[in-house]
């Protein structure tokens, strides 16, 4: 018996938007994907600007928000995982925010 075997790629983002609620993602492929915003404490925690500045990488396999420091695959977006960041993680990142840091380094 012969199997065609057929070289799937994941789409890439095209564009972001966040709302206080979700996260909307457009796709190369035509589809957007929608999760909820809490899945990302960071976009969460950031300001309207924060999460309006955002950046395509990898070749819009990721996107990256700077000024919270934070990355979100297209394919952990498809595959329904949410932040894995640790509360620890997010504790110290939260404190240096409060002391004006911008929990970069």
């Amino acid at each position: 018996m012969n199997t065609s075997t057929v070289e799937t790629q994941s789409p890439s983002a095209t564009s972001a938007t966040v709302s206080d609620e979700i996260l909307l993602v457009q796709l190369s492929d035509g589809r957007a994907i929608s999760v909820p915003l809490a899945w990302y404490p960071r976009l969460v925690h950031g300001t309207i600007a924060e999460r309006n500045r955002w950046r395509l990488v990898g070749n819009g396999r990721g996107i990256h928000w700077p000024d919270l420091d934070e990355d979100i695959s297209v394919d952990n977006l498809l595959s329904g995982k949410p932040s894995g960041e640790s509360q620890g993680s997010l504790k110290r990142w939260l404190e240096m925010r409060s002391q004006g840091k911008n929990g970069n380094n």
